[in-house]
């Protein structure tokens, strides 16, 4: 099963970047738990990282018909990208919303997700293991045997 894993803005500032809400762990440690993690699994994954909408709305569409999961974290487009929704309803990939804080427990703002009007569950406020629950869940629920 092969599963892309796509991180939105300030992601790769993870370490850097408000430790006491992100922790302190850097994106280097994401992208060692994501390889850990398929090898675990049996599982063929991909890490995209990009701070421009556009180029994110690109790698879902290329994802089209050659990728079996979607582990999203949109980061800020959360809460503005009607684009990357429209994307990950385009493709029709079975898609998961990852959050590394509790998005549900901060600003205002953060409480709508676009993106996540595309995906069958949301994970958030677990840390960079939420991507690890992410990737199980959609090996179970659409891995082939």
């Amino acid at each position: 099963m092969k599963i892309l894993i796509i991180n939105g803005p300030n992601i790769n500032m993870l370490g850097i970047r408000e430790p006491g809400v992100y922790g302190t762990q850097n994106y280097q440690a994401l992208l060692d738990l994501v390889a850990k993690i398929a090898e675990e699994e049996g599982l063929e994954a991909e890490c995209f990282q990009s701070n421009h909408e556009g180029a994110i709305v690109d790698r879902i569409q290329e994802a089209y018909g050659k990728t079996d999961g979607i582990v999203i974290n949109p980061a800020a487009y959360t809460h503005t990208s009607i684009a990357i929704l429209d994307a990950l309803k385009a493709v029709s990939i079975p898609a998961v919303e990852v959050h590394i804080s509790d998005v549900d427990n901060r600003e205002d703002f953060r409480q709508i997700s676009y993106a996540g009007m595309a995906c069958e569950k949301r994970i958030a406020g677990q840390g960079i293991d939420g991507y690890r629950q992410a990737m199980i869940y959609l090996k179970e629920k659409y891995g082939k045997a």
